[in-house]
């Protein structure tokens, strides 16, 4: 439930005064972050301690379908987005067919990564087969989960359509989409 604005700066909620959806919400994502970029950062610090095996591990990814599914999280976060404007403008409809948009585009977003990982583990790799693929799988794992748990936040908000609601649910959503768009090129890009 959200802190009504009178009561956010007595419950000491002032430094979160302003911004979209439920200030739990903020806390939840602001940890989530964290615990990010941990992961990221071992994964650096790791690819700078062993160039070789990440650059080997490296060569075994699909970029292809690392790259179609960041252009399906983009447009999700986009149509969640356009869900949250419209809920605001008291268009429930309208924000309820965002939000089934911005789902249905991250379970594509499920989907590719469930055939990249199949396609990784039928060529024999897994999360033993060296540092790179241990780390490449947990934080993408990690990711995907908060996709999946993504999707049920926005099918939760999507039934009342109520501004406050989508607003905390599409922050989560777009937590997700910003700690993808920053994975994506230190996974499978940066040599």
């Amino acid at each position: 439930m959200s802190v009504p604005d009178c009561e956010r700066e007595e419950s000491g909620w002032g430094v979160f005064e302003g911004l979209p959806g439920d200030p739990m919400m903020w806390v939840l994502v602001l940890s989530e972050l964290v615990a990010f970029g941990l992961f990221l950062g071992a994964f650096i610090v790791t690819r700078a301690v062993r160039p070789a095996v990440f650059a080997s591990g490296q060569t075994a990814l699909d970029v292809t379908l690392a790259g179609y599914n960041t252009i399906v999280l983009v447009a999700s976060g986009w149509a969640a987005a356009k869900g949250a404007v419209s809920a605001r403008a008291e268009q429930g409809r309208h924000a309820r067919l965002w939000l089934l948009l911005a789902m249905a585009l991250g379970g594509a977003f499920v989907t590719i990564k469930l055939v990249e990982y199949a396609h990784e583990i039928g060529g024999g790799i897994g999360l033993e087969t060296s540092v790179f693929f241990t780390l490449y799988f947990l934080l993408t794992g990690f990711h995907l989960l908060h996709i999946c748990l993504g999707i049920v936040i926005l099918a939760v908000v999507c039934r009342s359509a109520d501004p406050v609601h989508v607003e905390t649910g599409t922050v989560f959503w777009h937590m997700v989409d910003l700690v993808w768009i920053v994975m994506f090129p230190i996974i499978y890009l940066v040599r």
